[in-house]
């Protein structure tokens, strides 16, 4: 059962800070022997922190279901800011499955190798070291040009960043947000874009999951133990690292996870050049 905890904390808490899950994942079963989560368990860890995001973002996720939809019957509410997140949404989620899918089989490779792990961090590390530098919330960039709006062009962007941080060791959290600042973002919005984005891609791999299960039968089969406590501490952890991560993005603290993952990625790279991971 305390493996299975250990999984649901590691998943909740890196899943959206900025230091990659799978980097964590990859890791720590080359150091500590931990092994690889079943494919339902693992299922189940990724719907829990889907849950936690709904919970987070329900606010959000009404108003722009409410604008999006309703735009499709009422042309009015297409002036909405809703209807324009929605369809960016939708072009970020394509761009990330065009991107993401041709990299499956370069992606399931690297999983096995901590060396590439550590550069991807570093890549990680510096991504994070120029988000730290955006301009805050609200301030009026060069020419007086305020922070732009999330839309289509924003969407597309930010999905084929989504979908390049596949690679274990990139942060998918962290590449988006830093993305959207780019973009002309403001922190607020590219926190929260970032993980509206996050949730079809999320749901589509848990799709693909379930169907790598062959059943329900199957699923029940696979599920270890200890599964429901490792589930609950996946949502509570997920959710408390939102809190705390909307905080840090606000407030131009990324460096800290900047250093994080420069520290964590070279002391991977050392270890697996000296063989010692």
């Amino acid at each position: 059962m305390w493996h299975e905890i250990l999984l649901g904390l590691l998943q909740g808490m890196t899943e959206f800070l900025p230091v990659s899950s799978s980097a964590h994942l990859v890791l720590a079963q080359a150091a500590l022997g931990w092994r690889e989560p079943s494919l339902a368990f693992d299922l189940l860890l990724h719907v829990a922190t889907m849950a936690a995001t709904l919970l987070f973002f329900r606010r959000e996720l009404c108003v722009v279901a409410a604008d999006w939809f309703g735009g499709w019957f009422s042309p009015p509410r297409r002036e909405r800011p809703g209807w324009h997140y929605g369809w960016a949404v939708l072009a970020g989620t394509l761009v990330t499955v065009a991107v993401a899918l041709p990299l499956k089989s370069t992606v399931e490779r690297l999983f096995a190798s901590p060396l590439a792990v550590g550069c991807a961090l570093l890549v990680t590390a510096s991504l994070l070291e120029f988000g730290t530098g955006r301009r805050p919330s609200g301030e009026t960039g060069p020419g007086g040009a305020t922070t732009r709006r999330t839309s289509v062009g924003v969407g597309l962007w930010v999905g084929l960043v989504q979908g390049l941080a596949a690679v274990p060791g990139i942060s998918r959290s962290g590449s988006t947000i830093v993305a959207g600042q780019a973009l002309g973002l403001s922190r607020e919005e590219a926190f929260r874009f970032s993980f509206l984005l996050s949730l079809p891609a999320i749901a589509g791999a848990a799709l693909l999951q379930v169907r790598d299960l062959g059943g329900m039968t199957a699923f029940l089969a696979d599920l270890p133990e200890g599964w429901l406590p490792g589930v609950l501490v996946a949502f509570l952890s997920g959710y408390a690292a939102l809190v705390v991560l909307r905080r840090v993005v606000l407030e131009g603290r990324l460096r800290w996870f900047a250093l994080y993952c420069a520290l964590l990625g070279s002391g991977a790279m050392v270890l697996s050049l000296t063989g010692r991971l």
